[in-house]
């Protein structure tokens, strides 16, 4: 049975006490995940919506002959995204549940919980004057407040709004301690969860990034041409986590973890500015330990560890600067595992897109404190993804540029090597030295044919590779920036022994490529993998499963050794590299292990081509020796790095306006969070519950849309059952809740109604 794999990249928004609808949809990811995991692993089925996916998985397998297998392994997020991605990440690396983190936000995103004890009201009759100008300036009146809900939650959202506004003027009303307090609390109860399998393959990493703003700023050098170098501020900062593909009972340290969810969320105004004391003071409290604090640190504050002011650092709200944090997650696009065919999907969650113009003869020229208001908070934030977008779309326009030119000289390749070989190239049972020896012969007729032309490919390729075993090296050494100076000296390096004439079959370079050259491997073998693909819509079921098998297992060998826990024994001696870089390279060299690896490859390779029917070695053997020439054609176009991931990225958006199977309006007609300037979820609970209530139908009915979305072209399934499967998981969800969320029974009745 062929294998698929939907791999997700989850971008996430920030959005205040949105975060509560979020948290309902990054629980049904999660869902899906652990359903897909149950499926390939043929765990006893599961219930609720998990059970709704599962089944939807087992219908898209008997209509297309294709198992499909789910995974989240990239997460991004700033603020209310922020922090929903990081326990998101640490349920699908540790396995942990989700489910005890809904009764925290539930009962602790409450303006009751929240609010420092210092800076509430010190009677319900301080300030109480100031009731009026809080319906005023988040644009309601007493009467439309009124109007809100029923009598109950009427009277909650009054009384909770009021504690609010006659809290502590001019500064933060809510206490950083205490949310510092409620995230730990949080990952004790994930921690002592019912625990299952980790929710990826093995060796498949999950890496994790959250957006944060540094507001003193750290210094950044720039190179230029006059003056040679300047110093700029900078206050992006992106904290990072990964597992690497291994087994953990925790992603990092729960305290790394909580600065992170901390400092991201940080919304201006309303929580004090995030620092490292304010979480040492918290851990002190609990007797927690963090061991890993000074590597920690100096690994997301590098400047101000360096000045040893790491603890005087100021860290606020991550959507401030970033709150749609794309490029990160694109940028982990490298070095992905590949052991099956890939639908990679890139999946943001905005829970209030909306429309954020106003054009025509209604448009009004807005007024002094709301033009400072909108430059200050508000553009930032919705500022559109565009330019995020128009990358993506790039790389896939690219690709599939590459592909039009692969498919336009392939006949005349396979004529050329067909020529070299002769027919009875086909005859003979492939070996691992037939092997070796046909390539070799190939890649040398290719140099030739190419002419002048694979002098500047020869360049270009010599040069990747340098880059590429700095950015190892750098990986090895733990420290970002570096590369620079380990380029330099690898170049140095290189001229040493000769590595400089790249026109033609020199003996230093083949060395040297033979030993470094691990871009090239991959990208046969991704090649060959895409190829094989081609040949199976017209071979019959399994017959190139053999092949399939041994390339992916081949390209997982060369794709694994790029880990960091590969690379880091590695560095001591590269920080301690002064310009020679001779034996560092030397010791790559061993910890690689290319030519040792090669072997095992042609060996995996040659017992699949010769278990292979003639009619189908034929087309693969083309592909796999007329390599090298495709590469002169692609490379350039491919600036020299080749892709990881060798297949276009389409991207899907998570929205109120995306989901109207149960209700359309968008998120005014479904969500009570936006209230209030996005904080009207903190003011009650039948608010929050609404929203994760929502939050979990719209994510089971966009994840039923993108899940459906991978099957081929060619096939549908049958008329009605999508919407079928739909209301088999919207009442799976409203069955599994409806006990729990007790402040909203209406809704529950109402929704009933409306799914049918």
């Amino acid at each position: 049975m062929r294998e698929k794999e939907l791999r997700l990249a989850l971008v996430c928004y920030g959005g205040i006490s949105l975060a509560v609808y979020m948290h309902g949809i990054t629980k049904e990811i999660w869902r899906l995940a652990g359903a897909s995991r149950a499926f390939h692993d043929d765990a006893p089925a599961t219930s609720g919506s998990q059970a709704v996916y599962r089944d939807l998985l087992t219908e898209m397998e008997a209509i297309s002959g294709i198992r499909v297998r789910i995974l989240v392994d990239i997460v991004a997020g700033a603020s209310a995204g922020g922090i929903n991605g990081v326990f998101l990440a640490q349920a699908i690396a540790t396995g942990q549940s989700l489910d005890p983190l809904t009764d925290l936000w539930l009962t602790s995103a409450d303006v009751e919980a929240l609010i420092d004890a210092e800076a509430a009201p010190a009677s319900r009759f301080s300030k109480v004057w100031a009731l009026p100008l809080a319906w005023m300036a988040a644009g309601r009146s007493a009467e439309s407040v009124d109007a809100l809900a029923d009598a109950a939650t009427r009277d909650e959202v009054k009384a909770k709004l009021s504690h609010f506004v006659r809290s502590r003027w001019f500064e933060p009303p809510f206490g950083g301690e205490t949310f510092t307090t409620l995230i730990l609390d949080a990952f004790d109860a994930m921690r002592t969860s019912d625990t299952g399998p980790r929710l990826l393959p093995a060796g498949q990493p999950l890496d994790l990034f959250v957006t944060v703003t540094d507001f003193t700023g750290h210094p950044e050098r720039l190179r230029l041409n006059s003056p040679p170098e300047v110093v700029e501020t900078e206050h992006r900062l992106v904290i990072g986590f990964s597992d690497h593909g291994q087994p953990c009972e925790t992603l990092a340290d729960v305290a790394e973890l909580t600065f992170a969810a901390r400092a991201t969320s940080s919304f201006p105004g309303a929580f004090p500015p995030f620092t490292v004391a304010e979480l040492d003071a918290v851990l002190e409290k609990r007797a927690t330990g963090w061991p890993g604090r000074p590597a920690f640190l100096r690994r997301i504050l590098p400047r101000q560890s360096a000045a040893k002011a790491a603890d005087k650092a100021v860290l606020i709200d991550g959507s401030v600067l970033a709150n749609a944090p794309f490029r990160p997650a694109i940028d982990a696009l490298r070095d992905r595992p590949a052991r099956r065919q890939i639908d990679r999907r890139f999946v943001y969650i905005d829970p209030s897109p909306g429309q954020k113009f106003r054009l025509g003869p209604k448009a009004t020229t807005p007024g002094f404190f709301q033009t400072i208001i909108g430059a200050l908070s508000e553009l930032p934030r919705k500022q559109p993804i565009r330019d995020n977008l128009d990358a993506i779309a790039d790389r896939s326009a690219l690709i599939d540029r590459m592909r039009a030119i692969v498919d336009a000289i392939r006949p005349e390749v396979e004529s050329e090597v067909e020529s070299l070989f002769g027919y009875t190239l086909f005859l003979d049972r492939p070996t691992p030295a037939r092997l070796v020896a046909w390539r070799r012969r190939a890649q040398q007729a290719a140099a030739s044919r190419a002419g002048y032309g694979f002098a500047a490919y020869g360049h270009l390729k010599l040069s990747g590779v340098v880059d590429t075993v700095a950015r190892m090296l750098e990986q090895a050494s733990g420290q970002s920036g570096d590369r620079q100076r380990l380029r330099t000296a690898l170049d140095a390096e290189t001229a040493r022994r000769g590595v400089t004439d790249a026109t033609g079959d020199a003996p230093a370079l083949v060395d040297f490529l033979r030993t470094f050259d691990l871009s090239f491997r991959i990208r046969r073998l991704r090649w060959m993998a895409r190829r094989l693909t081609d040949l199976e819509t017209d071979a019959e079921p399994g017959a190139l499963d053999p092949v399939r098998d041994a390339i992916y297992a081949a390209l997982a060998t060369y794709l694994d050794i790029q880990r960091t826990e590969t690379l880091a024994p590695l560095r001591r001696m590269v920080r301690a590299m002064r310009g020679e870089a001779g034996p560092v390279l030397d010791a790559l060299a061993a910890t690689l292990d290319l030519r040792g690896r090669d072997t095992a490859t042609d060996a995996g390779l040659a017992a699949a081509f010769a278990a292979l029917p003639r009619d189908l070695r034929r087309p693969l053997l083309l592909a796999y020796l007329g390599f090298p020439y495709f590469d002169v054609a692609t490379l350039p176009l491919l600036r020299g790095e080749g892709l990881d991931e060798f297949d276009p990225i389409k991207v899907d958006r998570i929205a109120p306006d995306d989901a109207t199977g149960i209700r359309s309006g968008g998120a005014e007609a479904t969500l009570k969070g936006i209230q209030f300037n996005s904080f009207g979820a903190f003011f009650s609970r039948a608010y929050r519950e609404n929203d994760y209530l929502w939050g979990r139908l719209h994510g089971a009915e966009r994840m039923i849309d993108i899940t459906v979305s991978t099957l081929p072209p060619t096939v549908r399934m049958k008329p009605g059952r999508v919407a079928a499967i739909k209301r088999a998981a919207f009442l799976a969800i409203l069955d599994e809740e409806e006990h729990r969320l007790t402040a909203i029974p209406a809704l529950f009745a109402q929704l009933r109604t409306e799914i049918g």
